[in-house]
């Protein structure tokens, strides 16, 4: 379960910024939108938490972040060649920022302990990293690694906390890699599930990782996965009575490299396709519909059902783009109850964009899951919660932030909204 997650430094966002997934003292939906920890410091987490603000205001800046310290955590040590630089994308428009270092933090739940992992890095190298883990009140720092610039190179400090070959771990670090990456790449267990958490318990979908329509395909070809991905559309009032998929052949080309020979050859190979068939039934006759006789937000709603429903089975964090593209607000609503209601049984938890103000309902979202992106005169973006202007218990939400009340608004030359 993710608690928190802090970036510096990183395209729009020049200043720290802090998206907190710690539940208030607030009692409202208390049953239903938040999940008990464990731990004392945060007895209670978030289960979803939406995020608003006009375009260009920084919202898809803050998931991208997100994603670049997983995409570092996962690749560094396996994917990134020793000479390859970081495209770390600092803060342009002011001279300090633009040239110094971008910071990322994340404090996530496994197994019942706190972890709380973060790292800095420059184009260059990484500059800073470190791990503290709270299995008491008082963490302990398994280990942190610092750049010192007159000596050229990383220092280290170990507790006793981390166990294993960490002088190999640490000699076998290049300055482009993560120690945590490294160290598991190297078979360290006790690192494992850290970098597991990353890998495999967060999914993000935005425009750098799209929807992919195989897992929901995959999930249709078992009967246990066809029957839930059925059940979710027909909860989502999709008038669907049946969906099929069906593997035809088809004439396709291939190459194959033959090293003895140095020759590349193209040979005809058949290939397997999978389509995806729609049953629709009415009083009057059925009929079966090809995917793309379906709407834009069938298909989509399909695509998601698949990662969705893997996502609440397996308690992962979900962070999804504009969520609402191609969907009707009642069927993202729908989207959003599925993580705050009984499905919910791992933890998984639900963060997103949105410019769908229908949305804000004190009957679906706490005052602390919602979240504000705008940028300031100096075009630095800045995230902040809904809870900071202490709104009313029943105050129009959505009137409040389309009058102003909240800010994170477009705004035009003539100073109209």
């Amino acid at each position: 379960m993710l608690i928190e997650f802090r970036v510096r430094n990183f395209r729009s966002i020049r200043d720290e910024q802090v998206l907190s997934l710690v539940a208030s003292s607030d009692k409202s939906l208390k049953e239903t939108n938040t999940l008990v920890s464990g731990i004392k410091v945060a007895p209670s987490l978030l289960r979803s938490a939406v995020i608003y603000g006009p375009n260009a205001g920084g919202k898809s800046n803050l998931v991208k972040a997100i994603q670049y310290m997983r995409g570092v955590v996962v690749e560094s040590a396996s994917l990134m060649q020793p000479s390859q630089t970081f495209n770390a994308q600092t803060f342009r428009l002011d001279s300090v920022s633009e040239s110094g270092n971008t910071e990322f933090e994340a404090t996530f739940i496994l197994e019942g302990v706190r972890y709380q992992y973060g790292f800095e890095l420059n184009t260059q190298r990484i500059t800073k990293e470190y791990l503290l883990v709270y299995k008491a009140f008082k963490p302990q720092q398994w280990f942190e690694r610092h750049y010192d610039l007159i000596a050229n190179k990383d220092i280290y400090e170990f507790s006793s906390g981390l166990k294993g070959s960490k002088s190999l771990w640490e000699n076998a670090t290049r300055s482009n890699s993560l120690f945590l990456s490294m160290a598991v790449q190297l078979n360290s267990s006790q690192l494992r599930p850290i970098f597991d958490w990353f890998n495999n318990m967060l999914t993000i979908f935005n425009e750098i990782s799209p929807l992919n329509p195989q897992f929901s395909v995959d999930m249709l070809k078992q009967s246990d996965g066809k029957q839930l991905i059925c059940d979710f559309l027909t909860a989502a009032d999709i008038s669907i009575a049946d969906i099929n998929i069906v593997t035809r052949k088809v004439p396709g080309q291939s190459l194959h490299f033959d090293l003895t020979a140095n020759k590349t050859e193209v040979r005809s190979e058949e290939q397997e396709i999978n389509e995806v068939q729609f049953h629709h039934e009415t009083d009057k006759g059925k009929a079966v519909f090809g995917l793309n006789d379906e709407s834009l937000g069938t298909q989509r709603l399909l695509f998601l059902a698949g990662p969705i429903l893997d996502i609440l089975n397996k308690g992962r964090t979900l962070i999804v783009d504009e969520l609402d593209s191609s969907l009707h607000p009642l069927l993202v609503r729908r989207l959003v109850e599925l993580f705050h209601s009984t499905l919910n049984t791992k933890g998984a938890q639900l963060i997103f964009t949105t410019h769908d103000t229908s949305l804000l309902d004190p009957e679906l979202f706490r005052r602390d899951q919602v979240w504000f992106v705008e940028k300031d005169r100096e075009q630095a973006s800045s995230l902040y919660p809904l809870s900071d202007f202490s709104p009313r218990k029943n105050e129009a939400l959505e009137t409040g932030y389309l009058s102003g009340r909240y800010g994170a608004l477009p705004f035009f030359k003539n100073g109209k909204m």
